[in-house]
């Protein structure tokens, strides 16, 4: 008889083969391709942000719950770049140049699963988390800090993700 672990493995393995067959895919999309054809594919993004040259910034994001944000730049004329994943270790590493406010990573990144605070209470640092796969694999929180004052990052880590910690949830089973 197959273990309860080893079928609950398989099934989570085949799921994403089973739903990405024959359906389309923000990979698929060309830059250039109208905002309004994707949308009326994928939906309305549910964060966006305008830009400096008078286009937008559009997120489809996942959060508070999904490991996964796509997002593009839109022209003037409503016409999307390349759709990416923007929840990437890689992506992540944008941070490191330059000084990031908060409305610059959320117009970046879309908005975050978790905002909390750390510290102790004569320096409490506010954390955002954006749950995400890191490595591609392992079921992870990316932890931005924007230090005591709230006004620019000041570091940002990955970390295991207890959401997916089932003995967190369930200690008898």
């Amino acid at each position: 008889m197959i273990s309860f672990r080893l079928r609950r493995a398989c099934l989570a393995a085949l799921l994403p083969l089973v739903l990405l067959g024959g359906c389309a895919t923000f990979k698929s999309v060309p830059p250039g391709t109208p905002l309004a054809q994707v949308e009326s594919e994928f939906g309305s993004p549910n964060y966006s942000c305008p830009l400096p040259d008078g286009g937008q910034r559009v997120i489809w994001s996942g959060q508070p719950f999904g490991q996964f944000a796509w997002g593009t730049n839109v022209d003037p004329t409503g016409r999307v770049g390349e759709i990416a994943q923007l929840l990437t270790d890689q992506h992540f590493q944008v941070l490191r140049e330059g000084t990031w406010t908060p409305e610059q990573v959320l117009c970046e990144f879309g908005p975050p699963a978790e905002k909390s605070g750390v510290g102790l209470p004569s320096s409490i640092q506010i954390v955002w988390s954006y749950r995400y796969q890191q490595s591609g694999v392992w079921n992870s929180l990316m932890h931005v800090y924007f230090g005591t004052d709230g006004e620019r990052v000041t570091r940002f880590h990955p970390g295991p993700d207890p959401m997916y910690d089932r003995d967190r949830f369930m200690p008898f089973f």
